[in-house]
């Protein structure tokens, strides 16, 4: 690849970087995306400082993050930083770089729920995206987050510091360490793609982000399956159960929860390109 010229300015540098993303058939806005999280700049500043030339230091910190980007890893773990819901979360590779899908169902949960105090429940919660997003909008619920990797649970409260907001973080393979209780939402992300599908899955995804947040056997399944026949005893009489699903999986998930016949009404929602991505269960109010 051509060398970047010694004493670049800020656009020179960028041209270089999309330059050689073209080439490797990689977006080009990840260079963009790196420049301004190295500088700490919003966009504003980026187009001020276009014609300013970077140090040394800077430009070889950026060719450095350059060539990772090169190599398929994402740009999130690079410079360790992510946005979701537009809050700031330190990523690394012990957890999924949060997704705009997921987002959406966060958007679910507090659209259906204004009710100022609430116990939730967020198995599988990864970075704390969903947990500490819930949190910042709903200052006064009680809300558990809990992961069976104690790696994706250091970046969990270290997001929580970082955010300002006080989380209940717990050791968990699924329900088997949450002391009884009973949550008035439950919701979850849980790893749901099968191994079948990983001629469809982008390289950077399968190379750099944790397996087992990733994968589950039964053809993606599993954790649905564990959810359907744990979680009725751990919601609240008509507590909801929120599930992040796999694109092609909205009609298998719905049937699989209908069989356990433990909830009242079970309703799918598609994200924003229109795909099945979120499904909703009402337990029975009589359980």
């Amino acid at each position: 690849m051509t060398k970047l010229k010694s004493n670049a300015t800020v656009f020179e540098a960028l041209n270089w970087a999309s330059l050689c993303l073209q080439k490797n058939n990689l977006e080009a806005n990840g260079a963009r995306y790196l420049m301004l999280d190295q500088m700490n700049w919003d966009e504003t500043n980026l187009l001020l400082h276009y014609r300013q030339h970077l140090s040394e230091s800077e430009q070889k910190t950026f060719e450095t993050h350059v060539h990772r980007l090169l190599l398929g890893e994402p740009a999130q773990y690079i410079t360790g930083n992510a946005y979701f819901y537009g809050f700031p979360f330190y990523v690394n590779q012990n957890v999924l770089i949060p997704r705009p899908e997921t987002e959406e169902l966060v958007e679910w949960i507090l659209r259906d729920h204004l009710e100022p105090q609430l116990k939730v429940l967020d198995i599988g919660t990864g970075s704390g995206a969903i947990a500490i997003t819930l949190k910042k909008h709903r200052p006064n619920w009680k809300i558990t987050a809990s992961d069976i990797s104690s790696s994706a649970l250091q970046v969990a409260k270290q997001n929580a510091e970082l955010n300002g907001v006080s989380i209940n973080f717990q050791a968990s393979d699924l329900f088997k360490q949450i002391k009884s209780q009973n949550f008035d939402v439950i919701v979850s992300n849980p790893p749901y793609i099968s191994t079948d599908e990983v001629k469809y899955m982008d390289q950077s995804v399968i190379q750099y982000e944790p397996q087992q947040a990733l994968f589950a056997q039964h053809e993606g399944l599993l954790l649905y399956e564990r959810l359907a026949d744990s979680a009725k005893s751990y919601l609240v009489n008509n507590g909801d159960l929120y599930l992040e699903i796999g694109f092609q999986q909205g009609k298998a998930v719905k049937s699989l929860l209908e069989r356990s016949n433990s909830f009242a009404k079970i309703e799918l929602q598609k994200d924003l390109a229109e795909h099945d991505r979120m499904i909703k269960m009402t337990l029975k109010g009589d359980n």
